[in-house]
């Protein structure tokens, strides 16, 4: 396991952002990828939140959502959240599972992702890439 830098104690990891369409996150995060919901919460200060993650906690990502709105188009083609996996039949069958219920391959900005990965945008417009290498190389 690596360990966090002696300059940068960190306890826990979260990306959050924005939607307008809680449920259909959940749904495709969890139903659809296989993520778990690991928390949640409703009616603080008007927001309703979703935390949904691997099996540790300590990196998950939270989406919120506004009772006034939370418009949140996606920035452009190239921000991805990426998922390094190294069995292709998972990839297959999370794709397989997320075309069911309507999310299918979109070509990605940079080709780099699709020589080995799958790109699928959320009900948001953000993509995720199902990477089939077993992690980050310098």
């Amino acid at each position: 396991m690596n360990k966090w830098s002696e300059t940068l104690q960190v306890a826990q990891f979260r990306i959050a952002r924005p939607t307008d369409q809680i449920a259909a996150i959940e749904k495709f995060y969890c139903e659809g990828l296989g993520l778990q919901k690991i928390g949640g919460f409703s009616g603080h200060e008007g927001y309703t939140g979703l935390m949904i993650g691997l099996p540790d906690a300590s990196y998950h990502l939270e989406f919120t959502e506004h009772e006034d709105g939370s418009p949140c188009p996606a920035p452009t083609e190239d921000n991805l959240l990426v998922f390094y996996m190294p069995e292709k039949e998972q990839i297959t069958a999370i794709q397989s599972r997320l075309s069911e219920m309507g999310y299918i391959e979109v070509p990605p900005e940079n080709p780099y992702w699709h020589e080995k990965g799958v790109t699928i945008p959320d009900p948001d417009g953000w993509r995720i890439v199902l990477m089939n290498t077993g992690g980050f190389k310098n």
